[in-house]
């Protein structure tokens, strides 16, 4: 894998593409509720994006039919909206965003939880966001990736019995959707990547609440990623910049 260093240019573009993407979510949140189906969540970005002058990376993306990813409880991601899926009380949901603003790209995604859930679900929501926070915490110039990463949250996740998603990574992003270095969730038990001033990248762990890692996609649209066992799956996502002293959050 490539090493990609944005200039400054590209960084101050990045980061404003990813401040809407955020701002995207932060919109979306209270409208975001029990009886609302996903279709309409599809909609309500779409415009808020483009109302932005800016418009969806997924839309089109390798086929992909929306402008957004809504992927619902046993949905580790990739979920099409649909006026078929209703929110429910129970449920949670995660909403993928990813802009393209002036030519550059800003990825983000939060859960929501449609009240009131399980203490199990919100648990395995809340810890998955703190695994991502731990691992950004230990980012740093002239350390390793999956180091910082992968070895993180796998360890952090295990201690509640959950499993990070293998097969799926996080991905470098600004300049186009997937840059080079794909984003390991796990511990991958060497050394990859030596981080570097000017690197952005995302993580956006997937865990499961099961001990399986392992997943499916549905046949049916290609695109739909389920847990094998039908256990609940959660995910939050950042795009960070690598800076001199440590990281910081493009998509606060």
């Amino acid at each position: 894998m490539k090493v990609i260093i944005k200039n400054d240019e590209q960084i101050e573009g990045i980061r404003q593409s990813c401040r809407l993407a955020s701002q995207t979510l932060d919109y979306l949140t209270p409208l975001i509720k029990e009886g609302i189906n996903t279709q309409e969540i599809n909609d309500l970005a779409d415009k808020f994006i483009t109302d932005h002058g800016a418009k969806s990376a997924s839309l089109g993306y390798q086929g992909f039919p929306k402008s957004i990813c809504t992927s619902l409880n046993d949905v580790v991601c990739h979920g099409i909206p649909s006026s078929k899926v209703v929110l429910k009380k129970g449920d949670i949901i995660n909403v993928d965003v990813t802009t393209i603003l002036d030519g550059f790209y800003g990825d983000t995604s939060r859960m929501f939880l449609i009240e009131p859930v399980t203490d199990e679900a919100r648990k395995l929501v809340t810890e998955t966001k703190n695994a991502l926070m731990k691992a950004i915490e230990k980012l740093a110039p002239n350390q390793y990736l999956n180091h910082c990463v992968g070895r993180v949250i796998e360890d952090y996740v295990k201690n509640f019995g959950y499993a990070s998603v293998q097969s799926l990574t996080g991905h470098g992003v600004g300049l186009e959707f997937h840059e080079d270095p794909s984003v390991f969730h796990f511990n991958l038990g060497f050394k990859d990547v030596l981080l570097k001033s000017g690197m952005i990248f995302t993580i956006e762990p997937m865990i499961n609440q099961s001990n399986n890692f392992r997943i499916k996609i549905d046949s049916d649209d290609g695109w739909t990623v389920r847990t094998v066992d039908g256990a609940l799956s959660a995910q939050w996502e950042h795009t960070v910049l690598i800076t001199d002293k440590g990281a910081e959050i493009l998509t606060k």
